[in-house]
């Protein structure tokens, strides 16, 4: 599609001047000068009709998985397959993709010749991006007309939540060992084999019972019951009109120098973002820990994805989080009262919400009737821009014994998740330290 700069209208007003000075008094300069500004408008028109003719553009990921913080490379490629040199070639990446890079001007590139240019850009906002669309521009020399053409996004990119280096959290205190076995079925291997049955479809080879499948004659694979070990399970709030966020703080641009020093990353100043960021260390924690972790979120829609200790379950944990917003109908109490019974008992369940509401409370209270141990990460609403009562809120919570972590805007988390493991620790100390002693018989 053609496009016309305004410098075409300046050898338009010189051919109606022409024209008229030719109509008027028939001099050979205005019949030269009609002649010279047609010709240079139909040449500089024919010249952009072509100009991308035989031009091809691709875009190659490494990977189209990445999590914020991280650097995002892509290589662009433009091809020139017609016999005709071109002087320059506009290209620009439309996605939707925070500070995304790759847009460049390549000039003479030669026939039959290939471009290649590597684009890094910074991430810093997770979810779902598409790697387009993507599009080239050229024209005539003189800059009366332009060439565009658009090429769609054939792939898109998948940024995970960040994940920040946990030194150490309270860890479920689990069951006592050589309890029995919890009569329900378990995706992964563990110690307690309860039968065998067909093999399915996209069952692993390791599990097949080889003996059995020599006797019936066809392939048998070990089912398993879970391990009486006790689960995490992360309850992220994303229930929308509790959400918060300060506006107008976007994060520092990062210049593409190859020996440039990137700067630290700083979440927006969101609750849901902070929340999510919490989420994924905490599953990237315990998962390396072998622990069995799950997650229920409510944004946007009720999630619940079973407790599993394999990177497998890491990445759905950190692919749900990816989607999370703050647009979810359901308050933290029901998504408590809709999984409660599915916990095994002992289980530790971590909240993450920025609620300044009590039902935080019945929340807590439902878990601890059922021998549930809660902690409660509790993002301070105020900080971020929203509703007074989070501190209110959380001397509610230390007064029902239930540990809280509060969580600031702009502080370290990392930092405040190691402080609040240590004071969690001394704690439990001291109560074990208060116990009377009886005398040895």
């Amino acid at each position: 599609m053609q496009k016309p700069h305004t410098g075409w209208i300046f050898f338009l007003i010189i051919l109606l001047i022409g024209a008229l000075g030719m109509a008027a008094t028939g001099s050979l300069v205005y019949i030269r000068l009609v002649y010279l500004s047609s010709l240079v408008l139909l040449v500089a028109w024919v010249w952009t009709r072509f100009s991308l003719a035989g031009v091809r553009l691709s875009r190659q990921a490494r990977s189209l998985r990445a999590s914020v913080g991280d650097i995002f490379e892509e290589t662009f490629e433009v091809t020139n397959l017609s016999p005709i040199p071109r002087l320059f070639l506009e290209i620009r990446n439309e996605s939707n993709l925070p500070q995304a890079s790759g847009s460049r001007l390549v000039t003479l590139v030669g026939r039959q010749e290939r471009r290649t240019y590597l684009a890094r850009t910074w991430l810093t906002r997770r979810g779902s991006f598409p790697l387009g669309p993507t599009s080239i521009r050229s024209g005539d020399p003189f800059g009366f007309f332009s060439a565009r053409r658009t090429f769609p996004a054939k792939a898109s990119l998948l940024v995970l939540p960040m994940i920040l280096p946990i030194a150490d959290f309270p860890s479920p205190p689990g069951l006592l060992p050589g309890g029995k076995a919890i009569r329900r079925k378990s995706a992964e291997v563990t110690l307690h084999a309860s039968g065998v049955r067909e093999y399915v479809s996209g069952d692993p080879l390791k599990r097949i019972h080889w003996p059995s499948t020599a006797r019936r004659g066809r392939l048998m694979v070990k089912e398993f019951e879970q391990d009486p070990q006790a689960e995490l399970w992360i309850f992220l709030d994303a229930q929308s009109g509790l959400q918060a966020e300060l506006a107008g703080e976007t994060p520092q641009a990062w210049d593409d120098w190859m020996f440039a020093r990137r700067p630290e990353l700083k979440l927006a100043s969101s609750t849901v973002e902070y929340g999510a960021c919490l989420a994924a260390s905490l599953a990237h924690y315990f998962i390396a820990e072998r622990r069995a972790v799950g997650l229920v979120t409510n944004g946007p829609v009720y999630t619940a994805i079973p407790a599993e200790r394999s990177e497998r379950q890491e990445s759905k944990v950190l692919e749900t989080l990816a989607f999370v917003n703050g647009e979810g109908e359901l308050s933290l109490a029901s998504l408590v009262d809709l999984q409660s019974p599915r916990l095994p008992l002992g289980s530790s369940a971590v909240l993450i919400t920025p609620s300044t509401r009590d039902d935080l409370l019945l929340a807590v209270e439902l878990l601890q009737r059922r021998n549930l141990h809660p902690l409660v990460l509790l993002l301070m609403a105020e900080s971020f821009g929203g509703l007074p009562g989070s501190e209110a809120l959380s001397q509610k919570l230390e007064r029902r014994g239930v540990a809280v972590c509060k969580v600031y805007n702009r502080a370290d988390l990392g930092e405040v998740l190691r402080s609040f493991a240590a004071n969690h620790k001394a704690l439990e100390n001291r109560t074990w330290q208060a116990l009377p002693s009886f005398p040895s018989i």
